[in-house]
């Protein structure tokens, strides 16, 4: 996608995320939205913090893992550094977690309250070296609107 598209995304996310104040029904319409708007995956959904695990939370896809710890696979990685994390390809991925093995590539974003690590939003797809640093930017930008309506 380019910039432009994000652009258009990130309008689309504030108006349906706009006075929803509730985690679960945000992330569920914002995971919807773009697994509808992003060609190519085959998993767009959260994993929202317990301690030092993360638990799944609202998603579009196959069944996937029910729990991840923290600091292990690529939403742990995230979770635990703080960082996002865009994988080309996630079997050369040390510690990958292998929820689906039709998922090649993957980027993982932090969603924060406070600074602090709440949840992540995890993207999954079956193409290779599918994300890319325009990618990254308009997630990151997309999960600060998602931020911003959950914690404001």
């Amino acid at each position: 996608m380019t910039q432009v598209c994000y652009q258009t995304l990130n309008r689309q996310a504030e108006a349906l995320l706009t006075g929803e104040t509730n985690m679960i029904a945000a992330m569920a319409n914002f995971s919807a939205l773009v697994n509808e708007a992003l060609p190519e995956l085959n998993w767009v959904g959260f994993y929202i913090r317990e301690g030092e695990q993360l638990v799944l939370g609202p998603f579009q896809g196959k069944v996937a893992c029910a729990r991840i710890p923290w600091g292990r696979g690529v939403c742990g990685t995230a979770a635990a550094t703080n960082t996002t994390q865009l994988i080309d390809d996630v079997h050369s991925f040390e510690g990958h977690i292998a929820c689906d093995s039709a998922s090649n590539a993957e980027i993982v974003v932090p969603v924060r309250h406070k600074g602090e690590v709440v949840a992540v939003l995890d993207i999954d797809s079956p193409e290779f070296n599918r994300f890319d640093d325009i990618d990254r930017q308009g997630l990151e930008a997309l999960v600060k609107t998602l931020e911003s309506a959950l914690f404001a």
